[in-house]
């Protein structure tokens, strides 16, 4: 057991390490792909009619007379401090934009999560219930529909049926601090819908593969023949030994739900680091869109890491390679 025990520790801080090296690969993709952005920073921030002193003086002020490798190395060595930086275009601290913006994004990635992840689950379950069936039919039919079915498609039908055509929810998301928590919850229906169906499809269509890949284990015909009832078996029996790759599946999408919902605050108008973020490429605030990037990307990272650390501890198999 001891050694058990010792073989996940090094899993998990090959892991970690692994994920440290990984981010700080990103960063310096995120740091070069600002670089390659065409035009000059300087002139893009004080416009066409700013004069050649004006351009110079900007260009001394942000560090762009220095060379790109030593700029690099000073902002990673601001990021690894807590500093983030400042904002070219309002300021403004980097760190103090963000702190609400990522609040809002998280709020609206859990709101989501809470509803898709045990739904998914349980469509799962009852689709490997009735497989074959229609029931498992019509579940497949619609998970397709709605893998098929890009964000904005879904998003901008949401707004026309339930928002223009009902009157039901409002078209745009706009949340401020001072809203109370059921407010909050009315803003943010109409994305925390979009997203729940994008992420929804892919967790319970895994779900049910992931079952019915079980099913044929010796073990689960024994049950079988005991005459245990069908939902006995595929809960009790087939859903713990496929729970590895169902955890996998569910954390990869919560990644996607806080990474991936640039498209869904877009739409919605919702101030979450999105829309943050395509506001300050709009404007060439660079050092905002570094800070940003990194921060998905360190938030991606993250949930991959427990992921895989999820499925170790799920299955002790994956403790000891071949």
């Amino acid at each position: 057991m001891a050694t058990q025990h010792q073989t996940l520790g090094q899993l998990v801080v090959r892991r970690l390490l692994l994920g440290v090296v990984l981010l700080l690969l990103i960063s310096l993709i995120i740091f070069a792909g600002t670089e390659l952005l065409p035009g000059d920073v300087a002139q893009s921030i004080l416009g066409q009619s700013a004069t050649p002193e004006a351009v110079r003086n900007l260009r001394l002020e942000m560090g762009l007379d220095r060379p790109a490798a030593e700029r690099y190395l000073s902002w990673l060595s601001n990021i690894l401090q807590g500093d983030l930086g400042t904002s070219l275009s309002s300021g403004r601290d980097i760190g103090d934009m963000i702190g609400d913006r990522l609040g809002n994004t998280l709020f609206l990635a859990s709101s989501a999560a809470i509803i898709a992840v045990p739904l998914a689950v349980f469509l799962g379950l009852i689709a490997v219930l009735h497989r074959n069936g229609i029931v498992d039919k019509i579940i497949s039919i619609s998970t397709i529909s709605m893998i098929s079915l890009p964000e904005f498609f879904i998003g901008y039908l949401l707004i026309l049926l339930v928002a223009v055509q009902l009157n039901w929810l409002p078209s745009s998301s706009i949340v401020y601090n001072s809203m109370s928590f059921a407010e909050r919850l009315q803003a943010i229906a109409l994305p925390c819908i979009t997203l729940t169906l994008v992420c929804l499809a892919h967790m319970m269509r895994m779900t049910r593969a992931a079952i019915l890949n079980v099913m044929s284990s010796a073990y689960i015909e024994t049950a079988q023949l005991k005459g245990l009832s069908p939902f006995r078996v595929i809960f009790h029996h087939a859903f713990p030994n496929a729970i590895s790759p169902i955890i996998t599946v569910i954390v990869l999408n919560l990644a996607y739900l806080v990474v991936g919902v640039v498209v869904v605050e877009i739409i919605y108008v919702y101030p979450g680091m999105g829309q943050l973020l395509v506001d300050h490429v709009t404007n060439r605030d660079v050092p905002v869109v570094q800070a940003v990037g990194l921060i998905f990307a360190a938030i991606y990272i993250l949930l991959n890491m427990f992921a895989d650390i999820m499925a170790i501890v799920a299955n002790p198999r994956l403790r000891h390679p071949k």
